[in-house]
């Protein structure tokens, strides 16, 4: 008797694990918690190339410093060139160019063609 009572709650215990594995595997393959899963790695995957890219470009910009110093220390170069300043290109278009005043002309022309048809 105590064999078959051991058995069987052996056997309760076995399928209440393999139920609960089961559950928990169909739980992680459906469509949401896939999609989910994948914006998190491509997130982390993201967030770890930045910050590589970040320490590679800082990296180059030590070793050019570096590298700049030694060419003018070698050159015997003491002082930098003053660069001019960038240009700045204004963003307001020049009203008194001839190009704006004839676009003007043909978007205001009431000869439309569609009119009468």
């Amino acid at each position: 008797m105590f064999r078959r009572s051991f058995w069987f709650t052996t056997g309760v215990a076995a399928g209440v694990w393999a139920t609960t594995k089961v559950n928990r595997k169909l739980k992680q393959l459906t469509p949401e918690h896939l999609a989910v899963t994948a914006t998190n790695k491509a997130i982390e995957t993201g967030q770890r190339l930045k910050d590589r890219a970040v320490g590679f470009a800082l990296d180059v910009r030590d070793n050019m410093a570096r590298r700049e110093a030694e060419l003018e220390e070698a050159l015997g170069i003491d002082e930098r060139p003053e660069l001019p300043a960038p240009r700045r290109y204004t963003a307001v278009e020049n009203r008194s160019n001839p190009k704006y005043i004839e676009s003007t002309v043909y978007r205001n022309s009431t000869n439309n063609r569609n009119e009468d048809h």
